[in-house]
């Protein structure tokens, strides 16, 4: 990283994609390894509410992620889930966004479905991002203006063309709308395609899509944080992503698919929704 940050300041310039991307992958990589090696420590809770749990090593885990940024970046601004509603971002143009255990529950529990993302976007555009999940030995990457990656090698999002034959991620949100009953929306999807999933952790399933293991990813309630890296991912594997609806400070609802059940979906996920 001090190459990346001494070369950019010497040649006074502003960092390139892959040079952000390198800061992105140390900062996810220390994050979720840090998790991985306290997994014993996976009960210390510091807040518990009827569907969701916020642990010890959630906090500790974005705490490390900031820290190998800023030291790379520090007039960068940073978005982080734990800090997300204490302090804005200044006024920086690069924005680094922190998931610093995305699938909380799923981790809680000694589930492998669970991964650190971290995004970095300037002026509102994400140009680089990166998904590591530890258990699952896999790292996602993309950048603006290079491929998609799992591992290093490039991947593509699947050919499936009638949203009968996809498979499709998607969530419970336990936020939605009292006129609009949770199990009435996945219902509606699952009906309509050849499976629906609920794995629990949005970055990770949003990076499925990229790899072609599922066709869609739909979620009514999740946070930019959740998918401001694996957006990207998706794009740069030739994927659509698309916000349908922004219920309030960073939360979004969300849909990414291979482009040809897009729209199918898309209509479908707003005759419910009555977006």
């Amino acid at each position: 990283m001090k190459a990346v940050t001494s070369l950019s300041r010497k040649c006074g310039r502003p960092p390139t994609p892959s040079e952000l991307l390198q800061v992105a992958v140390a900062a996810c990589r220390a994050a979720g390894r840090h998790a991985a090696r306290n997994l014993d420590r996976r009960k210390e809770t510091i807040l518990v509410t009827a569907h969701d749990v916020k642990l010890a090593l959630d906090v500790e885990c974005q705490k490390i992620a900031e820290r190998r940024i800023l030291s790379a970046f520090p007039d960068h601004a940073i978005l982080g889930e734990e800090t997300a509603g204490e302090t804005a971002p200044d006024h920086s143009p690069y924005v680094w966004i922190i998931d610093p255990i995305d699938g909380t529950v799923n981790f809680s529990h000694g589930l492998p479905f669970w991964c650190c993302s971290v995004a970095v976007q300037q002026a509102g555009q994400t140009v680089a991002g990166a998904v590591f999940g530890p258990a699952l030995g896999e790292l996602f990457t993309a950048t603006q203006d290079g491929p998609a990656l799992r591992n290093g090698k490039p991947i593509r999002v699947s050919d499936t063309s009638r949203m009968e034959s996809a498979l499709v991620m998607t969530g419970l949100d336990q936020k939605l709308s009292k006129r609009m009953n949770r199990l009435t929306l996945f219902k509606a999807i699952a009906e309509n395609v050849r499976k629906a999933r609920v794995m629990g952790a949005a970055a990770l399933d949003a990076c499925r899509v990229a790899a072609g293991q599922a066709d869609a990813y739909f979620e009514s309630g999740i946070y930019s944080w959740d998918v401001a890296a694996a957006g990207l991912i998706v794009e740069r594997a030739g994927g659509q992503i698309e916000t349908l609806a922004t219920p309030g400070p960073h939360r979004l609802i969300f849909l990414a698919s291979n482009r040809l059940v897009h729209f199918p979906l898309r209509r479908l996920i707003k005759s419910h929704l009555a977006l």
